[in-house]
């Protein structure tokens, strides 16, 4: 049997682990987006407390990796009598690294709006939350989904990391399914290729975002 006719044979092994990798990322940026703008605007905030708290937040989520607190929260939380369930772990963690490094890229999408945008939100009358809602942060938005997009990648490939805590994902079942047949070689490879294209195609509506919004910016 030819390594393709082994392949298809494996893909629908492998195929309910990607669609749990798929949905363990979208959770992760569903989330996490959102926690990256509020942590972003947080530390722009002229409240000192708000301000700490968020620093605080960002620079363990970017300091520690991912895997540590996965480790952090699957086997650590219990010790403090509260138990969560493997894919609820996974996302929670993944979802504080992806808020903490989209909070740096937000800040940045922000910081780049030009300061004649908000001369002229006040001009018209804008002031404070209703310029910032109506002017600053769309440019802000548009400026910093290229490189959120290149984030929503490198979390669909860290989403790999919930394996440890026995998330039923692609890396998981590729293990079990290499267990069984010991072709971990085959399977393995087929795992890769199973990411990469997932990550090329994704790379690809990267570029294209990037063309489109370049025209406007």
């Amino acid at each position: 049997m030819s390594f393709l006719a082994q392949w298809a044979d494996w893909l629908p092994d492998l195929a309910p682990g990607l669609l749990t990798s798929v949905q363990l990322t979208a959770l992760c940026l569903l989330f996490g987006m959102p926690l990256g703008l509020l942590l972003a605007l947080m530390i722009e905030s002229s409240v000192l407390p708000l301000r700490w708290v968020a620093f605080l937040a960002v620079e363990v989520g970017r300091g520690a990796p991912a895997l540590v607190l996965l480790y952090l929260f699957y086997f650590g939380l219990p010790e403090g009598g509260l138990t969560l369930a493997a894919f609820t772990t996974a996302v929670i963690s993944l979802s504080w690294t992806t808020g903490a490094y989209a909070s740096e890229l937000f800040r940045a999408g922000l910081a780049a709006v030009p300061r004649g945008q908000k001369e002229a939100a006040l001009t018209t009358g804008l002031r404070g939350w209703s310029g910032f809602r109506h002017i600053v942060l769309p440019q802000a938005l548009r400026i910093s989904t290229p490189p959120l997009a290149s984030l929503a990648v490198t979390i669909f490939q860290a989403s790999s990391l919930a394996f440890v805590v026995s998330v039923p994902e692609l890396m998981s079942k590729a293990y079990a399914l290499s267990s069984l047949t010991f072709q971990y070689l085959s399977v393995f490879c087929l795992t890769a290729t199973l990411y990469a294209a997932i990550t090329l195609v994704a790379l690809g509506f990267v570029r294209i975002a990037e063309r489109r919004l370049s025209r406007h910016l």
